[in-house]
């Protein structure tokens, strides 16, 4: 291996680790700046249906309304709205100095517990000398029941 695919592995693995580390914390602005400006997010819910998103407006709305539901919820249950996602299993395959493709499970730990989990399929992109997003597909695959 040389010096420059562990340089990109390790930027990569940062970039995947930022994003739900800064959505998790609501700061939208540094979740955005994870993103090239033409990027595509795919959002695919447990039931099947899914969403497009392209471009940061377009992608902004994806966490802003996200961060209204949780705080709506945790007002709801009288819990605290804190949100976790875990990742695990991150594979990524270079494609060249500049273009890299990734997949990793994710699961998602609230107030009452394990909450959903599904899995991220990624595209990115090395720009200005950092890795961003070009391309995510975002699939839940199941979550937790509520309670009766």
């Amino acid at each position: 291996m040389e010096p420059w695919e562990l340089l990109a592995r390790e930027g990569i693995r940062d970039l995947v680790a930022r994003y739900n580390s800064n959505g998790d914390s609501g700061r939208i602005p540094q979740v955005l700046e994870l993103f090239a400006p033409d990027a595509t997010m795919e959002i695919t819910n447990a039931g099947g249906e899914t969403r497009t998103y392209r471009g940061i407006d377009q992608i902004e709305t994806i966490f802003t309304g996200a961060i209204e539901t949780f705080r709506a919820e945790a007002d709801e249950r009288a819990q605290p709205g804190y949100v976790r996602h875990c990742i695990a299993t991150h594979q990524i395959d270079l494609g060249d100095r500049r273009h890299a493709k990734g997949r990793c499970y994710f699961f998602v730990i609230r107030a009452n517990g394990l909450d959903h989990w599904g899995r991220y399929v990624d595209e990115y992109e090395a720009r200005d000398g950092r890795w961003l997003f070009t391309y995510r597909k975002v699939t839940t695959e199941g979550h937790q029941a509520e309670p009766a």
